[in-house]
């Protein structure tokens, strides 16, 4: 019923920046949380950034100061403008959301299907 659609993944050198979204459609009524997770090779995946229906914005350690999550909830839409990339950011990134669906109360999870970034020294 909804999709995760994420875009903005590529390669750049290190000190570089990229910018990745993630747009949600389908029957949405509303989108509580969403939050950026990244896994790279033979990791597990751990969460970057979130972001709350307010514009509450969080952050691992190792990326504040260097990313920013935003969202535009007109456009049902989440952004990870990511600066001064290390290459230890090199990693497959996915969305996250929490959606209430038209007609339901309930909040489900859906998952993007995730977009490579890879950091070159």
């Amino acid at each position: 019923q909804v999709q995760l659609v994420e875009s903005g993944g590529g390669l750049v050198q290190a000190g570089g920046s990229l910018r990745l979204s993630c747009a949600a459609s389908g029957s949405i009524s509303k989108i509580n949380g969403m939050t950026w997770y990244r896994q790279a090779p033979g990791k597990g995946r751990v969460l970057v950034a979130s972001i709350t229906a307010g514009g509450i914005p969080n952050y691992v350690d190792s990326v504040k100061g260097r990313f920013t999550i935003s969202r535009d909830n007109t456009k049902n839409t989440v952004y990870l403008q990511m600066n001064s990339l290390k290459p230890e950011d090199t990693a497959v990134y996915y969305c996250y959301a929490e959606v209430i669906i038209l007609g339901s109360p309930y909040t489900r999870a859906y998952w993007g299907q995730g977009t490579q970034v890879t950091v070159s020294s």
